[in-house]
Parts: structure tokens; sequence; C-alpha cells
């Protein structure tokens, strides 16, 4: 998948009256914009000491891109012609939108710094007919896949981590779920402002009340959200992490929530549920920082102390 070098961003449509092929037009130009030589300015410059590729990961029935991220063979003496890294399975929010290459600042200094192995899955979009189970789907199945084959991409399965933002923090955590029933040991799981919640009970929280529609709108493009997630006749217990029946031993967890946030009850609710159940779980709440705003680093102050105590979360949990 080549890099877009501009863009224009496309306006911002209806989301209560979107068509399927409007939804499929304006995602494809948005995600244009958010890999573009423009976008920088937002989202950030990769660390040089990573090298970013795309693959093709052969799954059941489909092949799907990721967004690979190795330390430069040049750093220090080390990089990735050095075997058994640590493997960071990430996953990018948006749901309906959104692309790995939106990640790539935050992404390439965990591959540089920790060192390690982070591979970001290009999951299918929501969409008419692509549920939330088939994005899930992915998730899983590439962690499964990649940690199957641990010796093809020089990582050591028995440090491994799954890492998402907003949507992709649902698919992680629900990724860290099927772990534990597959018995998949992980070392950690970070979630950053997850929307863990897609069922009925999705907008019977204050910060919904209060955030919904400031800074920005986010109310109707969480109902368009679930309404895609969820189609008639699914499950939407099954796909929301805060209602699965058992939330104990699962990997170690970093919650954290920006607190101008329409979604941020969730992950409020999410560490504490770990918590009862006995699973570890650190909640950091980033005060005035916005839902997006570790991919926003050209405009979100705080993403640098975020990016940070990442960092600092897995390099403690992948190195012990």
């Amino acid at each position: 998948m080549g890099e877009v070098t501009a863009t224009e961003r496309p306006a911002e449509p209806d989301w209560g009256a979107m068509t399927a092929e409007e939804l499929v037009a304006y995602r494809d130009a948005e995600n244009r914009f958010r890999a573009s030589a423009a976008m920088r300015a937002i989202t950030g410059e990769p660390d040089p000491g990573a090298a970013i590729s795309w693959q093709e990961v052969a799954l059941p029935g489909r092949e799907l891109p990721v967004r690979v991220y190795r330390p430069a063979p040049a750093r220090d003496g080390e990089g990735d012609d050095r075997a058994e890294l640590p493997l960071v399975l990430h996953v990018h929010g948006g749901g309906f939108v959104g692309t790995a290459v939106q990640c790539d600042w935050a992404n390439s200094h965990l591959a540089a710094h920790l060192p390690a192995i982070v591979v970001s899955v290009e999951h299918r979009l929501l969409a008419p007919g692509t549920p939330l189970s088939a994005a899930a789907d992915d998730g899983w199945d590439v962690l499964h896949h990649v940690v199957q084959h641990a010796s093809q991409w020089s990582i050591d399965p028995a440090r491994t981590a799954v890492f998402g933002e907003s949507c992709g923090a649902l698919i992680s955590a629900l990724s860290a779920i099927r772990a534990r029933e597959a018995s998949l040991q992980l070392k950690a799981q970070v979630l950053v402002n997850p929307a863990v919640d897609v069922s009925e009970t999705m907008f019977d929280y204050p910060s919904i009340a209060e955030y919904g529609y400031n800074p920005t709108r986010a109310a109707p493009q969480l109902r368009l959200f679930q309404r895609l997630s969820v189609p008639p006749g699914t499950d939407a217990r099954a796909l929301s992490p805060l209602y699965a029946d058992d939330l104990s031993g699962l990997a170690p967890a970093l919650v954290m929530v920006p607190t101008q946030d329409a979604v941020a009850d969730h992950g409020r609710s999410y560490a504490e549920r770990l918590q009862a159940a006995g699973t570890p779980a650190r909640l950091t709440e980033y005060s005035g920082a916005r839902h997006a705003f570790l991919a926003m680093p050209g405009v979100e102050p705080q993403a640098e102390a975020a990016r940070a105590e990442i960092f600092g979360f897995l390099r403690a949990s992948l190195t012990a």
C-alpha cells in the first residue's frame, strides 16, 4: 500500500443520514487525508529509528494488510536483524474510518525504543455487511497468526502485548479475552479511550451527556458506530468487553482516559470491572485531552506524556 503525498480533508457528513455509498466515499477520502504528508503536522512524524512497511497476512479465507514497525538495523548495533523481539499487536481507532498510518508516531517510537516488533492491523472497517465481529476477528486472527509463526516474524511469543485506541481498544480488549480462552499468555494490554460498550446501555453514561456534542459532535458518530457494529440479531453484549462474564486472569491493563471524551466513562467503568475481577489495571486520566489525543501530537499537548506512559508500561511488562 503506497503512501499519499497530499490531499484535502473531506467535509464532515451528516452522520445520521449517510447512505452506504456515502460512507464508503467519505472513509476513502478521509483515509487518504489521514495517510497524507499534510496530516503529519497533526499526527506527528515517525521515529527515524524504526523501519516501516506494509505486509499481507494470509488468514483463513482472506488476506489482510498490516503495517509493521521494526527497529532500524543500524540503531546502536541492534535492529530488525536481532531475533526474538517482543511483539506489540496494535489496532487503530475509527471503527468505520481509520488507517494504521495515522498511528505511525506512537508505533514507530515503541518499535525503535522498546525495542519491539509492532504490527498494526488494517482491519475491515465497519459498514453495512461488515459488523464489529468482522473487525474483532481480524484483530484476533492477526495476533494468533503472528504468534503461531513467531520465528518468521522474529518475535518472542512469550513477550506479547496488545494495544489499541477507541474502537481499536475495544478490539484489543476482546483479543485479550480471547487470548486467555486460547491459553495465549499476554504480558500486557494498553487500552486508550476504549469504547467497550456497544449494547443498549452504550449512551447511558454522564460523559456522553457532557461531551456528546462538545468539543466535537461525537454522539452522532457513536450512534452510527453502534448501528454498524451490531446489526439486528447481533448479541451486542458479546461484543462489549464491559459485559464479559469473566474478566479475571487477563493480562495487566493500562487504561488511559482523556477527560473531554464522550466515552471516558466506558474506560473508567472497564478499569473498575477489571480491578474487581482481580486483573491488575491502572487507570490514568488526561485532564482536558480529547478523544483521539494520542494520534494528534501536533495539536494535543498531552500526547507526549501519554506516549511516555505507554512506553514505560510496556517496557516494564515486556522485559520483566
